[in-house]
């Protein structure tokens, strides 16, 4: 994927609210107009990279884009857990994210426990790769070092460096 590493940021959404009821494993979504705004070559699929809420720290994460097969969505989404645990949700608030590599294509399970040993592998695959030289660097770049504003036309979509 040529558009690798890809940097966009949005306002969180509330979503599906399976990510913490079902899995256990929060997830924070973006908007419709983030998700448009993907290149074409960003398949479906979980990826890991870095995130950071706010004006806060920068955190590891893996994104699943795609349709959530075994919820058979019927809206593309890209759904983020960050690897950190917060004290308190943060709908509302500006998300950067940096995607960084890819980890597999989305499936379908069998069972809602097939998915959360599925996530839970990607979590701890996304945590190896991410101590990769290649992958500590892009932890500093530009784009986490912009104070963030939460106005609307602050917010910029598809940001790539």
């Amino acid at each position: 994927m040529r558009s690798l590493p890809y940097f966009c940021r949005g306002k969180v959404i509330h979503g599906f609210g399976r990510g913490s009821k079902d899995l256990g494993i929060p997830t924070a979504n973006f908007p419709e107009s983030v998700v448009d705004s993907l290149p074409a070559d960003i398949n479906t699929g979980i990826y890991y990279g870095w995130a950071r809420v706010g004006n806060g720290d920068i955190h590891k994460m893996v994104m699943s884009i795609g349709w959530n097969p075994y919820y058979k969505n019927t809206k593309k989404s890209m759904e983020t857990h960050v690897i950190h645990t917060f004290k308190e949700d943060f709908y509302g608030q500006i998300l950067s994210v940096a995607m960084v590599g890819y980890i597999r294509p989305e499936k379908g399970f069998a069972s809602l426990d097939e998915l959360i040993s599925a996530i839970r592998s990607d979590i701890e695959e996304a945590k190896t790769k991410l101590d990769l030289p290649e992958h500590l660097k892009l932890k500093e770049d530009n784009f986490f070092k912009t104070s963030i504003s939460t106005t609307a036309d602050q917010i910029m979509n598809g940001h790539r460096l």
